[in-house]
């Protein structure tokens, strides 16, 4: 923890919350980590989330490269988003996030 940054850009925690970070993003990686979803399916699974503000941080993280989304030709179109081996690799940050909450955020409400 010694080496010092020149600007918050220059920091890797900076770099990851650019990535991950935000109210809705760590919510919609947990929730696929459970395995692929439908959009309908992961916006029933985010209670309080915009169908708006869904869309556009889907296409966030897939431009990231977090999630993949594939479509299926079929009527009606369907379309399924799964985590990518780089979203896969979030898995222990999410869960140590888990149980930091638990520990110490969950229990004082």
């Amino acid at each position: 923890m010694e080496k010092k940054y020149h600007s918050a850009t220059d920091c890797p925690v900076t770099a990851a919350i650019d990535v991950i970070g935000g109210k809705w993003k760590p919510i919609i990686i947990y929730v696929l980590l459970e395995g692929s979803k439908r959009f309908g399916e992961l916006h029933k699974g985010i209670p309080g989330m915009a169908l708006k503000v869904l869309s556009r941080q889907l296409k966030e993280l897939e431009q990231d490269a977090i999630i993949s989304r594939k479509v299926f030709a079929e009527v009606p179109p369907r379309v399924e988003y799964t985590l990518t081996e780089k979203g896969i690799r979030l898995r222990p940050v999410i869960e140590l996030l888990t149980e930091w909450s638990k520990a110490n955020v969950l229990p004082a409400r």
